[in-house]
């Protein structure tokens, strides 16, 4: 590992380089060399709970060697009620690496409710966060005609990009919001007037092949308070992909998923700043959908993975679908990780052969089929007995998997267990009392394999104020699923 370089901006100059075990590499800063986690950001909400305070950024220690491990060790109130904090991102990342003038130092934390956005002051103190600007709805509703803001990736240009999910009046619209990345003011819409897709959620894109490609959940006044399969039916819910082009900022291309794409969520392009290919996670059906670029240059979806729907007792329908809410891909390409929020289960594939996908990793880790709950599985195509309910030093997990971050050397997998607090409400109502967790799961990253770490554990629940809904997870350093390459 070479000190010559010159120019080091934020993040890593490859995906490699960010994994501390790889020593493929020839030329990387010194500054840059992917270091083990030591403290976590967490976004906590207190929206659709008892407790009538500001949801609010948590920092926990994850390093072992640390007297405060395992703990809260900052909390940092947003100035408003009931925004509902949801995911994060950075003011810049690996995409301004050759442009030293950058520096990683602000996160950027949108509201999915209230639509405003803060930015939070993480260079300063990174143990200790602080609010440095907030940007209020208006002007995003009336600069963009946007508002319930999701996913944000910061551009090689110094911009940060915001996909959003609606109007001002809760009718889907999957558009996106431009902020300047030294000001934080709002710049207008990346989109052309009229180009918006019909739903919103995340988006990830691929420089190299001048691409982006946005998902779609759902119009926010149907999915605000919880999930009426209804509005399924009526068309409250996407089920497409939205291919764009990254240089004019033009949709070219939609690829309609169909009923087995229902409500496509996280979307992952691979790594490699080189490849034309990724997954996306589609919860409605329990589906991953590969998409690649076709040999005529233009783009294609295709279904990877299915985990069947169990049909049950006891339970709102009569055939319980696994869920799936979050996704992501080792820094390397190798393994793909996915929560099942309704069966409870955490699953790592093997991708080395990008068409199909192996299982070689599982755990349950509570869910809405544990062995003494009130749901009965009465028919499972994967003939998997209903697991035990999940206790961690004493504590007994309620909700689900669902929000995952993987460490850099992929050894270890970070999840909460809160997806959205109206549905966090309307399905694990004892996680609105007791609060969510944060867990850690050892991985096995050579053959596969996953196993809980049972003497770790975050408990939202004996918070200062009342119980908390922990949500997404970023490492100050940059994660892997943040950061793009050029």
């Amino acid at each position: 590992v070479s000190a010559s370089c010159s120019g080091c901006g934020p993040g890593y100059r490859s995906p490699l380089d960010m994994n501390p075990h790889n020593h493929m590499s020839v030329c990387v800063c010194v500054c840059v060399a992917g270091p083990r986690e030591q403290i976590v950001y967490l976004p906590c909400i207190y929206r659709n709970t008892d407790v009538l305070k500001p949801d609010y950024l948590a920092t926990v220690d994850v390093d072992p060697s640390s007297p405060t491990y395992c703990q809260v060790i900052h909390r940092l109130p947003m100035p408003n009620l009931r925004d509902e904090l949801h995911h994060s991102g950075w003011n810049a990342c690996s995409s301004c690496f050759g442009d030293a003038t950058k520096k990683r130092n602000r996160l950027i934390l949108p509201s999915l409710i209230s639509s405003r956005v803060y930015v939070v002051d993480v260079g300063t103190d990174p143990r200790q966060p602080r609010l440095h600007k907030m940007v209020e709805p208006t002007e995003l509703y009336w600069k963009c005609g946007l508002a319930n803001p999701h996913t944000t990736h910061c551009l090689g240009s110094g911009q940060i990009m915001i996909s959003c999910m609606g109007d001002p009046n809760g009718n889907g619209k999957g558009g996106f919001v431009l902020l300047d990345g030294e000001t934080f003011e709002v710049v207008g819409n990346w989109e052309h007037p009229g180009e918006a897709a019909p739903f919103g959620y995340d988006f990830w894109y691929q420089p190299r092949h001048n691409v982006m490609i946005s998902t779609e959940w759902g119009a926010p006044r149907a999915l605000a308070d919880g999930f009426n399969p209804a509005h399924v039916k009526q068309g409250q819910y996407g089920s497409a992909l939205h291919v764009w082009d990254w240089t004019s900022h033009r949709r070219l291309q939609t690829l309609e998923l169909g009923e087995e794409g229902a409500i496509p969520l996280e979307i992952r392009f691979l790594h490699d700043p080189d490849a034309t290919e990724g997954y996306v996670g589609c919860a409605l059906q329990g589906t991953v959908f590969r998409f690649y670029k076709t040999p005529k240059g233009d783009w294609a979806a295709e279904r990877v993975i299915k985990v069947p729907s169990k049909k049950v007792e006891g339970w709102m329908l009569p055939d319980m679908p696994s869920l799936i809410t979050d996704i992501l891909i080792s820094l390397d390409d190798r393994f793909l990780y996915f929560s099942n929020w309704l069966h409870g289960d955490i699953r790592q594939y093997d991708i080395t052969d990008r068409r199909n996908p192996r299982l070689v990793g599982q755990v349950f880790l509570g869910g809405s089929l544990v062995s003494d709950g009130p749901v009965r599985v009465l028919e499972d195509p994967e003939n998997q007995p209903q697991p035990p309910p999940r206790v961690i030093k004493g504590k007994r997990i309620r909700g689900s998997p669902q929000m995952l971050q993987l460490s850099l050397d992929g050894r270890r997998l970070y999840v909460t267990t809160s997806l959205y607090s109206g549905w966090d409400k309307q399905f694990y109502p004892d996680m609105i009392q007791e609060g969510s967790v944060m867990m850690q799961v050892d991985v096995d990253t050579l053959s596969g394999g996953l196993s809980l770490n049972e003497s770790f554990l975050v408990d939202f629940g004996k918070e200062p104020d009342g119980p908390a809904l922990a949500h997404e997870l970023r490492y100050p350093g940059g994660d892997c699923t943040s950061d793009i390459w050029l």
